[in-house]
C-alpha cells in the first residue's frame, strides 16, 4: 500500500517538472516573463449569463449552456523576463513575488478558448501601475492574508479592499496526500475550467490577448466554505444569486512562461 501510494506521488512530480510546452515557431521572442503560480486555490461559481453577458467584451464561452466565473488565490513567485541575465532579474524584484486573487470568467474567440479577468486583487503597488498600461489588465489594490498550508490538510485566506472594507474570505479543506493532485479528466468540467492557456483583455481601448504555456495542474477537489463575500457583492451585485459549485486546489506549477500582449484585428 506505501509502495503504491509513493509511487504515485513520484508519478506526480514527474509529471508537474516534466518539460513545458514551446511556443509555437510562429511566435518569435516567446515568452515574455517566467514566473512560478503557488499555491493555487479556485472556487468556481455558476452565474446567469445574460448578466454576465454586459460585462464581458467578448463572447462567453459556454459549458452546457451554463456561464461560469473562478476564483483563484494564489501567490506568483520569482517572476521575470526570460532574457536579460541576472540585471533583468534584479530590476524585477520589486513587482517578483506577490499575492493574487483573481476573478474571472470564461470566453471563445473565432476557436480559441481563454479567460477575460472582471478583476485581479493583489498587493503590490508597483505592479498595480504597471499592469493595466501594459497588458491591459483590470488589477485593484487588496491586502492578502493566505494560509495555504495543503500538508495540513486545510488552507484559508481573506482578502480586503482598503478603501470600502469588503472582504472576501474562505476556508478549504484539501488533500495533505502528493499523491491525491493529478491533473482533470479529459472532457471533464475540472479541465474546461482549469486549462485555460489564453488571456483576453482590453488595453488602451484595444483588444489584446497574451498566452501562457504550462503542464496541467495537478489538483485536488477542496471542499470550500465561504465565510464572507462582501467584496463580491459590492462589485458584482449579481453573485448574490451565483451558485457555488466547487473548488479545486493545486500545490502549484513551477516555471510557468507568460507571452506578451498581442493587438487582436
Amino acid at each position: 500500500m506505501c509502495h503504491d501510494r509513493c509511487q504515485a506521488a513520484k508519478g506526480a512530480r514527474h509529471e508537474h517538472h516534466r518539460p513545458l510546452p514551446r511556443p509555437s515557431p510562429h511566435r518569435p521572442g516567446e515568452p515574455l516573463l517566467i514566473a512560478d503560480w503557488d499555491r493555487a486555490l479556485m472556487i468556481h461559481y455558476e452565474v446567469d449569463p445574460a448578466l454576465l453577458r454586459p460585462l464581458v467584451p467578448f463572447p462567453l464561452d459556454l459549458h452546457e449552456g451554463r456561464a461560469y466565473v473562478t476564483l483563484l488565490a494564489f501567490t506568483m513567485r520569482g517572476m521575470k523576463p526570460r532574457r536579460g541575465g541576472w540585471l533583468a532579474e534584479w530590476l524585477f524584484r520589486p513587482i517578483a513575488t506577490h499575492g493574487f486573487l483573481n476573478v474571472r470568467t470564461y470566453v471563445k474567440v473565432g476557436n480559441e478558448t481563454g479567460i477575460y479577468f472582471l478583476a485581479e486583487h493583489l498587493n503590490n503597488r508597483l505592479s498595480l501601475r504597471l499592469g493595466p498600461p501594459l497588458f491591459g489588465l483590470p488589477y485593484r489594490l487588496a491586502r492578502l492574508n493566505y494560509a495555504h498550508d495543503w500538508r495540513s490538510g486545510e488552507v484559508s485566506g481573506r482578502v480586503t479592499d482598503p478603501a470600502s472594507g469588503a472582504v472576501f474570505s474562505y476556508r478549504a479543506l484539501v488533500d495533505a496526500d502528493p499523491a491525491a493532485y493529478r491533473p482533470a479528466a479529459a472532457g471533464s468540467l475540472t479541465a474546461w475550467l482549469m486549462e485555460r492557456y489564453t488571456a483576453f483583455t482590453v488595453r488602451l481601448g484595444h483588444r489584446c490577448l497574451f498566452r501562457v504555456w504550462h503542464p496541467p495542474w495537478l489538483a485536488t477537489p477542496a471542499v470550500v466554505k465561504v465565510r464572507e463575500d462582501s467584496l463580491l457583492r459590492e462589485n458584482w451585485p449579481w453573485f448574490a444569486g451565483a451558485r457555488l459549485v466547487g473548488a479545486n486546489f493545486s500545490p502549484g506549477l513551477a516555471k510557468v512562461w507568460m507571452g506578451r500582449p498581442l493587438r487582436m484585428p
